[in-house]
């Protein structure tokens, strides 16, 4: 029994369909739109993956990401997180304490008057002890580098620097996965990669589950397993080295190439080889070097 649950994957889509309510004015009562969001859509997600779900806006990545800690529930189909169906009232808060959310703008997920208090919030109306807390709190403002802001109100803060505090507070609760939903839509280019950084680095200092939504195949490469998502369906899933290595596919889907990969179909177009593997400029410049 123990290594049939200790096999179980963390989060467990099986075969979802979701349409959004619509309102009937003429008779005041909620309608499901005629296309779903969702269409009969699998996915596993396994504890300590990192996988990010990629698509154009509208293709049902934010969509699918709410249903994985009960946000939204299925019309069809069911989703289980470590074991637990969302449907299920009675378990939604325990699914919501493994599985925390960020979303676009962090000023909705703020709080407190200062930093240092915003993480600590969650932990305190959870009944922490004091001195737990202060580790917890002092631990999530060192892993997204933001200790020297502490005293400082959040309104104070870059809008990189506030989506930190938003995942430091998720952080300090010490969740088993973290969904980012387009986390960095509101940044700037340079605040967006420091941000996609920062998820690689959680995921490697503390193992966790990182699920991220995002329509920018720049941010995607850090992942360890890609979902692509269309109208609603999953159509594709792999490495960022397979999913990346078929740029014309990526143009069909509305997914804007960024410029290393520009660069690799111009280097092979002039006969360089290039590993599939090489995504950053770095990787690419060590190919060249080693030709």
């Amino acid at each position: 029994m123990e290594q049939r649950i200790a096999s179980l994957p963390l989060i467990d889509v099986q075969q979802v369909t979701y349409r959004y309510p619509v309102q009937n004015a003429a008779k005041d009562q909620e309608l499901l739109v005629a296309v779903p969001a969702l269409q009969n859509v699998n996915l596993q997600i396994q504890k300590g993956e990192y996988v990010a779900l990629l698509g154009h806006n509208g293709c049902g990545k934010s969509t699918l990401a709410r249903h994985c800690n009960a946000l939204l529930l299925p019309d069809q189909g069911k989703v289980l997180i470590a074991g637990m169906d969302t449907r299920d009232v009675a378990k939604q808060n325990m699914i919501r304490e493994r599985v925390g959310m960020i979303f676009q703008n962090p000023d909705n997920q703020l709080i407190a008057t200062l930093v240092e208090d915003d993480i600590a919030w969650g932990l305190t109306i959870r009944g922490y002890p004091l001195q737990q807390i202060r580790e917890r709190v002092a631990e999530a403002l060192d892993a997204v580098n933001i200790r020297h802001l502490r005293q400082l109100p959040p309104d104070k803060l870059s809008g990189g620097q506030r989506q930190r505090l938003a995942i430091a507070g998720i952080l300090a609760l010490r969740p088993q996965c973290i969904i980012a939903d387009e986390a960095s839509s509101m940044l700037d280019p340079f605040s967006r990669q420091e941000l996609a950084k920062l998820f690689a680095q959680i995921h490697h200092m503390f193992g966790l589950t990182i699920i991220q939504v995002t329509h920018l195949l720049e941010e995607a490469i850090y992942a360890q397993r890609i979902v692509v998502m269309e109208r609603g369906q999953i159509i594709q899933e792999g490495t960022p080295a397979q999913i990346f290595s078929n740029v014309e596919r990526l143009r069909e889907l509305k997914l804007i190439i960024p410029e290393p990969l520009t660069l690799v179909e111009h280097l092979r177009s002039a006969g360089f080889t290039i590993a599939d593997h090489a995504l950053t400029i770095e990787e690419i410049a060590q190919e060249i070097a080693n030709a």
